[in-house]
């Protein structure tokens, strides 16, 4: 099957989250399936890519129209990279804004990007089935069923969207539809309109042919008032066209056997390297060569609301009384960033923080901390936690989406679990939970041991997933064929008209 892949960011060209971390795994996968994947991103600062030999496309733009141009990446381990290049747009210090703030003209950016999407397949590579990936990417569906509604070479061309994160919609002002292009009829509640803007993530729930988030507990919480981010209501109502596939990972990147990042390989049966890996992340975060006898937690994480930063900030003062040391990469929202660099002031022995996006560092953290801490107020899927199990560092996480889909519980009675969770989103419930792991990483070695070879023996690859990716997929293109071909067979029928599948009723605008 040819399937082709859009979205924001991916390894190894671009990277702000774990988005770009499945747009790496998840294609290789499938090539390794025997599929034909093709990956189309923007093409960002410093990506080097050469000029494919077709004219420049043209993409509607409000009054006028942009000219973007296709240019190649090349094939990495059987996936082919392109990238929709317009440097006004994408030749930028960041990916989507800075200092905290979004560009004022993201919606332009992307609703760009989107329709290059649908363009590339008309003059570079026609795919069976396009997967896109959350709102950057949620125009790709409803231009389909719009725009190019008409268009014979696009009519069976079927849609999958992929839910990395609900919080995050790409809501704009309502005069944003003309900048972009959009006619005044989907300024509706039925259609893309949420409470009074434009949502690019609500036309792509309710335009796409299948829809998939990134965990099955995920799946079932967005259905809720509590996790659905106002549009429960559209999620509830696309539930027959919902699953939850777990995110996999990539051992060949992120395992302690194979990993050139790290200080010293390991392995569950010679765990010696670990202590080496160590005493590497306490000088690489500053943190003093006496602390190697300590527990040392560690952070990667954007630092956001949604990470559970706030309970941090609640418990700080009782944790840093603890015997122990805690390593922090990452960045985000100023507040969150100004609170860890003035941990970090007032606690220099135990609270060393890097802000800033680093491959290398994330490597020497996973493999050099004794615990790993993810309190989420949500979390979708979650990686981090799951290279922690690989590595033998520890996890601390809330029970929430993908964290308690993948983390079991340590049961001290019969050595099973592999971490530590708490459930109520709270301060205490955070503290109790890292107690409960300092406690016994002090107390009783060879259970901490049994704690680490557990994790170390799960297996979160992403051949398992990306079979089930497959299998929706080809459900999706039969469905597309069953709709084209309705009442085609009659004699004089016209080809049927294919719609979206809109939402009706009660809530079906997530109100």
């Amino acid at each position: 099957m040819k399937i082709l892949f859009v979205a924001s960011e991916g390894l190894p060209f671009s990277k702000t989250g774990g988005l770009a971390d499945v747009i790496e795994a998840l294609p290789k996968s499938l090539a390794a399936l025997g599929h034909e994947v093709t990956v189309l991103l923007p093409r960002y600062r410093n990506t080097r890519a050469v000029p494919v030999p077709v004219p420049t496309l043209t993409i509607p733009m409000g009054d006028g129209l942009r000219f973007p141009r296709i240019e190649e990446g090349g094939a990495l381990h059987g996936v082919q990279y392109y990238f929709v290049d317009d440097p006004e747009y994408f030749d930028r210090e960041q990916l989507y804004g800075v200092a905290g703030k979004d560009y004022p003209d993201n919606a332009e950016r992307f609703a760009e990007f989107c329709g290059a999407a649908i363009e590339f397949c008309k003059h570079v590579w026609m795919p069976d089935v396009i997967h896109c990936h959350d709102w950057q990417a949620g125009l790709v569906p409803v231009l389909l069923r719009t725009r190019y509604a008409k268009d014979e070479a696009l009519r069976e061309l079927r849609v999958i969207f992929t839910i990395h994160n609900m919080g995050y919609h790409g809501a704009f002002p309502r005069e944003t539809m003309k900048k972009i292009g959009l006619p005044e009829t989907l300024f509706t509640i039925e259609a893309m309109e949420f409470y009074g803007r434009i949502n690019f993530l609500k036309g792509a729930l309710i335009f796409s042919d299948f829809l998939t988030t990134v965990s099955p507990k995920y799946a079932e919480e967005i259905k809720t008032v509590e996790y659905g981010h106002g549009l429960d209501g559209v999620v509830r109502n696309r539930a027959d066209r919902l699953t939850g596939i777990l995110n996999g990972v990539d051992y060949s990147a992120w395992s302690p056997e194979r990993d050139k990042l790290i200080a010293a390989r390991y392995s569950p049966k010679d765990l010696s390297g670990k202590l080496a890996c160590k005493k590497n992340l306490l000088e690489a975060f500053g943190l003093p060569p006496e602390t190697i006898d300590k527990p040392v937690i560690g952070i990667v994480s954007r630092f956001a609301g949604q990470k559970g930063f706030d309970l941090i900030e609640q418990v700080a003062s009782d944790l840093l009384e603890e015997d122990l040391a805690i390593a922090a990469l990452g960045a985000g929202e100023p507040k969150y960033e100004k609170l860890f660099r003035e941990l970090a002031k007032a606690f220099p022995a135990k609270f060393g923080v890097k802000v800033a996006y680093d491959n290398i560092l994330a490597h020497k953290i996973e493999a050099g901390a004794d615990m790993f801490l993810m309190p989420s107020r949500y979390e979708p899927c979650g990686l981090n936690q799951i290279y922690s199990l690989k590595y033998g560092t520890v996890p601390v996480v809330r029970a929430t989406g993908g964290l308690d889909d993948t983390i079991d519980a340590f049961d001290p009675a019969t050595g099973s679990g592999t971490g530590f969770k708490f459930q109520e989103y709270d301060g205490p419930a955070l503290l109790g939970a890292i107690q409960q792991a300092l406690s016994i990483f002090r107390s009783d070695p060879a259970a901490w041991r049994r704690i680490q070879l557990n994790g170390m023996a799960r297996d979160f690859s992403w051949k398992v997933s990306a079979a089930e990716y497959a299998k929706l997929y080809e459900a999706a293109r039969k469905f597309g064929n069953q709709r084209a071909t309705t009442s085609s067979n009659q004699p004089g029928a016209k080809s049927a008209k294919i719609t979206p599948v809109v939402p009706t009723g009660k809530g079906s605008h997530g109100r």
